[in-house]
């Protein structure tokens, strides 16, 4: 299934329990909450709290993307505060399946997060356990970035071992996506599309989004 998650690093955060319910009123599937400890990444956005607050705006499931050092640590936080999936990133310093095993036994499902410069490979180990593999076509930390279209022969990859496995897992793909970049992603075999400044940035979001949505389904392979 084609998931749009608009990133809410590119919404207006003086009011971000209202562009939560604008977001789920112009159709989106899920909110994406990027989580910077600004340690992990060199960024510092917002933590369990703010989700907790925003949680009551909207019914969209929140796909909460731990970018920081210690995931293991606040997951129970996360869980808490009204997480639905949870995707930390393998390059951190908690050990992975002991963290998906903590995701899961809270009532959470689980994904994990690559950077460009982790291959896919890494992930291969714990993809029975796992929801999602979020492939990160920038750089983390920072909305904006120009998108790394090198990094589709990981989606290929992590693909085709899913379908080797018949595995159901999501895969999703952060970065620099919009119109020009959707068919890309999901040619490759992302069928899970965060967008920011494409989404929130539009004087149409909803048009945006049944677009991204209507270009990737055309273009996710059968």
């Amino acid at each position: 299934m084609i998931l749009i998650s608009p990133s809410v690093l590119a919404s207006d955060f003086s009011a971000l329990g209202q562009e939560a319910a604008r977001m789920e009123a112009c159709g989106a599937d899920w909110l994406h909450l990027d989580v910077m400890d600004g340690h992990f990444v060199p960024n510092i956005s917002f933590g369990a709290p703010v989700i907790r607050a925003i949680r009551p705006c909207a019914g969209l499931k929140f796909d909460v993307h731990l970018m920081i050092s210690e995931p293991l640590r606040y997951i129970e936080d996360f869980v808490k505060a009204g997480a639905d999936r949870i995707t930390f990133h393998i390059e951190s310093d908690s050990p992975a399946a002991e963290t998906i095993e903590k995701i899961r036994a809270c009532g959470c499902e689980a994904g994990l997060s690559v950077k460009p410069g982790t291959p896919a490979e890494a992930v291969f180990p714990y993809l029975e356990t796992l929801d999602m593999v979020l492939v990160m076509t920038v750089e983390p930390g920072f909305g904006g970035q120009s998108f790394m279209p090198d990094m589709m022969g990981k989606l290929r990859a992590l693909r085709a071992e899913c379908s080797r496995r018949g595995l159901a897992v999501d895969l999703q793909v952060d970065g620099g996506i919009g119109a020009k970049t959707v068919e890309t992603a999901a040619a490759a075999g992302a069928n899970v599309f965060v967008a920011g400044s494409a989404v929130f940035g539009a004087a149409d979001p909803a048009a945006v989004i049944a677009d991204l949505r209507a270009k990737a389904t055309a273009a996710f392979p059968e």
